[in-house]
């Protein structure tokens, strides 16, 4: 989807960063607390398919709150209100033509969403809450809340880690070991505010916030979300749904404090949002694989010459292609002499390269091929994984006009005419252990 235009609205003297993107019905404001920056957050994957996914099934409203990302920066020592934060969201429903929406308040976002909510009831047709709270400090009352002694400890930490890799660890552990990740966060947080002010806003929220007189107000249909996240215990998530009316609370796995990286947190918000949860993606699926090139084309390309070396590949990839269609193939790389293709059955593909085989031996030419059936991934790049390197070291390890299968194949074609001869046991280059390998007889 495509990257949506960042624009203003000017709200108690303060400019708010904002943008729209998707359809609907219904709309939906993402309401989000320190950790961001409305146009940063485009440049990971991770939160790009996110983003994405929300606006596929809404209009999605996104926005950073001041003091933070690309809105207006505040002053640690004079931070707004929390009515004030919570005009923020009112001022980007006005600027984007909203009149009601879905308001989806996460990690330290859920207080303003809860806020909101209380005090715009008509604005709101639902509420999500995810990895959120309505009060962090210890109460006599609230029992479930976080100690003085450690909210020192995590504002110190914030000042200490803010900005660095090292924030992936208690934000999002299952990114740990994706450096790509890593420092997009760092950078992404950077861009958000400084360690100073990042550590007096989240003092701020952790001593001043509480928003528990507002549950028994929230009268719109409400799913609460939570994790056992490093830095909002489940409890208080609990908490919350026990506090608003009807409200359903939904306990998923991982520890990530944003659901960003959570099929399954995003299935929920589907079913709550649309009344019906998404179809699984397929991205793993059982195909065989056909690798073939030209033997020996370096030498033959030097005695031909260029102008006759390129009419015989013109006409070696004509060929391979009118076989690869006869026989259902799908070709997926062409590089230099060499062929790439998948087929939905392993017989299909033998006979498809014993065809190719005997059509371009008319040119004159000479190919080895290499059959391999296994489970391979599919992307926005392409397909991927060791069933697509295993079926092109097989190819290789042929001889000139020669098909070889592995032992993978060679069971799956049993009875079905096709003549194999055994190979015996060769090790394939970056392919753990020794591989049986067959020769088709035609």
């Amino acid at each position: 989807m495509k990257r949506p235009a960042t624009r203003y609205v000017t709200v108690g003297g303060s400019e708010i960063a904002y943008q729209v993107m998707g359809t609907g019905p219904p709309d939906l404001i993402w309401v989000t607390g320190l950790a961001g920056d409305i146009d940063l957050r485009w440049d990971s994957p991770v939160f790009a398919k996110y983003l994405s996914d929300l606006a596929s099934m809404s209009r999605l409203i996104l926005f950073d709150r001041r003091g933070t990302g690309a809105s207006e920066a505040v002053s640690g020592d004079a931070l707004p209100t929390w009515e004030d934060f919570a005009d923020d969201v009112g001022a980007v429903l006005d600027a984007s033509e909203s009149e009601q929406a879905v308001v989806f308040g996460e990690c330290d976002g859920g207080g303003l969403a809860l806020l909101f909510t209380a005090m715009h009831p008509q604005r709101v047709s639902a509420l999500i809450l995810a990895n959120t709270t309505a009060r962090s400090a210890r109460a006599p009352d609230y029992p479930v809340g976080i100690a003085p002694e450690e909210i020192d400890i995590r504002v110190e930490m914030a000042r200490s880690v803010w900005g660095t890799p090292d924030m992936v660890q208690f934000e999002f552990p299952s990114r740990v070991h994706d450096p790509e990740f890593i420092e997009w966060l760092a950078r992404m947080c950077r861009a958000t505010a400084t360690p100073k002010s990042a550590a007096a806003q989240l003092r701020y929220s952790h001593e001043s916030f509480d928003a528990r007189d507002a549950l028994p107000l929230i009268q719109a249909p409400t799913l609460v979300l939570h994790n056992q996240n490093l830095f909002i215990p489940i409890a208080m998530g609990r908490y919350l749904a026990e506090h608003i009316d009807s409200a359903k609370f939904v306990e998923f796995p991982g520890a990530d404090f944003f659901l960003a990286t959570s099929d399954d947190a995003m299935a929920e918000i589907a079913e709550f949002l649309t009344g019906s949860r998404p179809a699984p993606e397929i991205d793993r699926i059982l195909a065989t694989v056909l690798f073939t090139d030209i033997v020996g084309s370096t030498q033959r390309a030097v005695a031909e010459g260029d102008q006759r070396w390129t009419e015989l590949l013109d006409a070696h990839h004509t060929a391979v292609r009118s076989e690869l269609q006869r026989y259902r193939g799908t070709e997926i790389n062409t590089a230099g002499d060499g062929f790439f293709a998948t087929f939905d059955g392993p017989a299909r593909a033998i006979r498809c390269a014993c065809a190719i085989r005997d059509r371009v031996d008319s040119l004159g030419l000479q190919i080895r091929a290499g059959v391999h059936t296994g489970e391979v991934e599919l992307s926005d790049q392409g397909l991927h994984g060791l069933a697509i390197h295993i079926g092109a070291r097989v190819g290789a390890a042929a001889g000139a006009d020669e098909v070889l299968v592995s032992r993978t194949v060679a069971d799956l074609v049993a009875g079905s005419g096709l003549t194999l001869a055994d190979r015996g046991e060769h090790d394939l280059k970056g392919v753990p252990g020794p591989w049986q390998l067959f020769a088709v007889e035609s």
